[in-house]
């Protein structure tokens, strides 16, 4: 089944998301408006992406010795991409956004997700971009955000480093006041930058004027020692090129007169500033895109003044971390849709495959007769299965990530109860809007390998490359067992347990609804007892309040708590499908996913939530010498 009809089932069938065009911001948009940006973006994707996949990942980037040198294809997708406005499609107009809904701007950047991943869509510059907005001073949106907005320049985040991968708060960058007058500049306390850091997708390439990196570096305390801890981060805007403002004097961003009226800006690139390509990073996948290595500070560009990279003070000193994570949570949801986009195209390879590949016989005694005709794959029991349990982790992976970007909208739009509601709901649902997809639909991979036996293996078909690229995805924006810890160890607790009884009550609330249909009663019972074993184990994991025995099994609970949120999103999904009154062949597909999930899937929480819930310490207490 084509990916266009399902996700517009699920935009508009399940989620309405027109109804949000009657909402003020959004007034002057409709569903006309929404189907346009999805058209465009579907023909941007299908013409400058998909034709390059391959020719990306076999053409990896290189250095040589001055610039990063690209394929063609990828600036010309790049190019387009910026061309289409998609950079700010979510912003408001009056900084040259379309003031779309996030639903739809997420919706509409599946397309380059499934398309070529490795190519990307500027996930890390509107992240950037986005926290700047909220984090920013007035005149370092104008500068910095609004250019990145335009596609002019790109973004990254800098945070890991290579003795520190996930371990953040042994960060050793260190920045340094740039002289007595530092906080005299207009871009706010400017300071000098040393340092390294590690796995910075996009760090360095010739696709954009200027490149605006978001830097964690610790500020050293009055008797000049560093901070320990996450305590002392800070957060910097350090650009590859430092920039001139001919008018530098702070003023509300662009939108009319008075108090919303604006200073006009106007920016140039000055010298280069001292960040340095140290290496490129070879990956298993997204070998398209280039990950770096970053030296800050070695004197290789030496800035006039002093030694070190100039970077600028983003927020409040020490205070760096609570700023990225508006980044980092924007790009975990980024994650988990790349990684079902990635299990969707294998999806739909493996089923035009197994559609036309003849093989075997059916079973049975007209089965061994030899001189009968094959017959195609799709017929076999098991390969129905396969492509049955991609479709199912696939689409519900999709249908979350998209209830998630709705909960953004209701964020930013709803009334005071709805906005809060959706604030819970997105701090509970985060860590699994990023871990689920990451490692269910590289499963789903992995099957679109299987239906394709050793073809599947080779480069003459793309599945390899889909896996290949998918396999990042549990570990990039934050580990699965990061992921699992602050589900387990923070979210769920927080405030009270109020987000936890929130999705509760939502999940209640689709059980009585599912009820009404009798085809649905035996999902709606599932979905209420694995509810009450994901609370019954919560409540047991932390009954000693030793967060040591609380979480060494806390992998095991985050997959099973995913997969009861994906299959109460399913059991949405499927009630929605009724109310439609539909028995065409896309509305049977969907109704037999969710069964699936439901007999198949399931079923296994009960295992994970066993060890998390008798806080089994197998794991834990494995003597290092026994390995």
């Amino acid at each position: 089944m084509p990916y266009r009809p399902t996700l517009e089932f699920l935009l508009y069938d399940w989620l309405h998301v027109e109804q949000l065009s009657g909402r003020p911001h959004f007034a002057d948009h409709s569903r006309e408006t929404f189907d346009a940006v999805l058209d465009t973006c579907e023909r941007i994707a299908r013409e400058k992406y998909a034709p390059f996949n391959r020719t990306v990942d076999i053409e990896e980037p290189r250095f040589d010795g001055e610039k990063v040198i690209l394929p063609k294809a990828t600036h010309e997708a790049h190019d387009a991409y910026a061309a289409s406005g998609m950079l700010s499609a979510a912003q408001d107009y009056d900084i040259g956004g379309m003031q779309l809904p996030y639903t739809v701007e997420a919706a509409a950047n599946s397309f380059f997700a499934m398309a070529s991943v490795s190519i990307g869509s500027g996930m890390l510059t509107v992240g950037n971009a986005n926290l700047l907005l909220e984090h920013g001073t007035e005149l370092q949106r104008k500068v910095f955000a609004l250019n990145e907005f335009s596609g002019r320049w790109s973004g990254t985040m800098a945070l890991s480093e290579p003795q520190a991968g996930s371990s953040l708060s042994d960060v050793a960058t260190r920045a340094v006041p740039d002289g007595d007058d530092f906080e005299s500049d207009a871009l706010g306390p400017r300071y000098r930058l040393t340092g390294n850091k590690m796995w910075i997708s996009a760090g360095e390439h010739e696709l954009a004027e200027n490149i605006v990196h978001l830097v964690l570096a610790k500020i050293p305390g009055p008797d000049g020692r560093l901070i320990p801890g996450t305590k002392g981060i800070s957060l910097f805007i350090v650009p590859k090129w430092l920039v001139e403002v001919e008018s530098p004097h702070p003023g509300p961003l662009p939108g009319g007169e008075g108090e919303n009226g604006s200073v006009p800006v106007t920016v140039t690139l000055g010298a280069r500033n001292d960040v340095a390509l140290a290496g490129l990073n070879h990956k298993l996948g997204w070998r398209g895109t280039t990950n770096t290595l970053l030296n800050f500070g070695e004197g290789r560009y030496p800035v006039r003044g002093g030694a070190g990279a100039i970077g600028y003070l983003v927020g409040r000193p020490h205070e760096g971390l609570h700023c990225m994570f508006h980044m980092m949570n924007e790009a975990r949801i980024g994650v988990g849709t790349a990684a079902v986009m990635l299990g969707m195209a294998g999806y739909e390879a493996s089923l035009d495959y197994a559609r036309n590949r003849p093989q075997g016989r059916p079973v049975g005694p007209a089965g061994k007769d030899p001189s009968q005709p094959q017959v195609r794959i799709i017929e076999h029991a098991d390969v129905k299965r396969m492509l049955l349990a991609q479709k199912s982790l696939c689409e519900g992976g999709l249908a979350l990530e998209l209830y998630c970007a709705r909960l953004v909208d209701e964020q930013h739009t709803g009334n005071a109860q709805e906005a809060d509601d959706a604030r819970l709901l997105l701090e509970v649902l985060t860590p699994i809007a990023k871990s689920w997809p990451s490692e269910w639909c590289l499963e789903a991979n992995s099957l679109a390998i299987q239906v394709h036996g050793g073809y599947g293996y080779t480069r003459d078909f793309p599945v390899e490359q889909y896996w290949r690229d998918n396999r990042l995805n549990m570990i990039h924006e934050g580990t699965h067992g990061i992921q699992a810890a602050d589900l387990l160890g923070r979210k769920v607790l927080m405030e009270g347990g109020k987000g936890l009884d929130l999705l509760a009550q939502r999940m209640q609330a689709t059980i009585a609804r599912a009820q009404h249909h009798p085809s649905l009663a035996e999902q709606a019972h599932a979905l209420g007892e694995a509810l009450q074993q994901v609370q019954a184990a919560t409540r047991a994991a932390w009954s000693t309040a030793n967060p040591g025995e609380a979480l060494a099994n806390a992998v095991p609970y985050m997959q099973a708590f995913g997969h009861a949120v994906v299959a109460w999103l399913w059991l949405d999904v499927a009630a929605a499908v009724l109310v439609a009154g539909q028995d065409d062949p896309a509305s049977q597909g969907r109704l037999y996913a969710a069964r699936y999930f439901y007999r198949y899937e399931l079923p296994k929480i009960g295992a994970w939530l066993q060890v998390a819930a008798s806080r089994d310490p197998t794991c834990a207490q494995m003597p290092e010498a026994a390995f």
